[in-house]
Formats: structure tokens, sequence, C-alpha cells
């Protein structure tokens, strides 16, 4: 299976929603440090309902160390600066998927370091990014599709 990378996420309901979404499929989940919230959040726990004692989930106080902890594993990285469509990608269990904070995205260092800067595509150009919670939902499930 994939994991889900949250990197510096900002809005406590869209990583609770994120949250559920991964219980749903037994992903793991990694939170990259700072995070914008209290994992206390009286939103995050909403959004997530009552599911937060089950979900697969940990803390990382840095990307650097979680490579250093999965060297071998593929890291690919969401945002709209990529080209590579997520579609395009043949996903391998224990595939890193990895999302920016919703104010500002990836660090583009991470997005063009390796070929793994990977796009969901958008049709109008008035819309400058789709919602984080569903971003995820719709690679993780490409994923899973391929990966099933």
């Amino acid at each position: 299976m994939v994991s889900i990378v949250l990197y510096e996420p900002e809005i406590p309901p869209n990583t609770g929603n994120i949250a559920r979404i991964c219980l749903a499929t037994n992903t793991p989940l990694y939170l990259i440090e700072p995070l914008g919230f209290s994992l206390d959040d009286k939103h995050l726990k909403r959004a997530g309902l009552d599911y937060w004692e089950h979900v697969n989930y940990k803390l990382v106080k840095s990307i650097q160390e979680l490579h250093a902890n999965f060297p071998n594993n593929t890291f690919y990285y969401l945002s709209t600066k990529a080209t590579k469509l997520y579609t395009d990608v043949e996903f391998k269990n224990d595939d890193f998927l990895v999302f920016g904070p919703e104010s500002r995205g990836l660090p583009e260092d991470l997005i063009f370091s390796a070929d793994t800067g990977i796009t969901i595509p958008m049709f109008n150009e008035k819309v400058r990014s789709i919602n984080l919670a569903t971003s995820v939902g719709i690679v993780l499930y490409e994923a899973i599709r391929q990966l099933k």
C-alpha cells in the first residue's frame, strides 16, 4: 500500500478529512511538522469524527527524516507546478504521496529534485488549486485502483 504525507498542513478540517480517507483505506498517514494546528483541535476532531484513535498516523520532524527512514521508497510530490500527470505514474507498494500546505504548496526543490513531481489536471485557469482533501482522495484512489 502507498502512504500519504502531509507536509506542514495548515487547515484542521482538511487533515481530519484526509485522516478519515486514510483510515477507510488502511493507508498510513505521515504529518510533517510544524503543523498549523494542534492535534487536539476541535475542528480536526470534528472532520475526523471519532476515528482518530484508529488512524495509523505518525508525526515526523522533517521530510529529510522521512527520506532517511525510507531511503529506497519513491516519493511523489503533488503540485500544480509539476507537469507529469498522476495518471501517467505506475504506483508501487510502499510509494509515498506527498502533499504540501494549503497556502503555499510544496517547496520547488522537492517538486523538481527528481522526476517525481506530479499533478492533477485542471481545465480552468481561474482555479488556483483543488482542495487538499479532494486531491488526496483523487490520487490515493488511483494508486489503490492500480495496486488492487
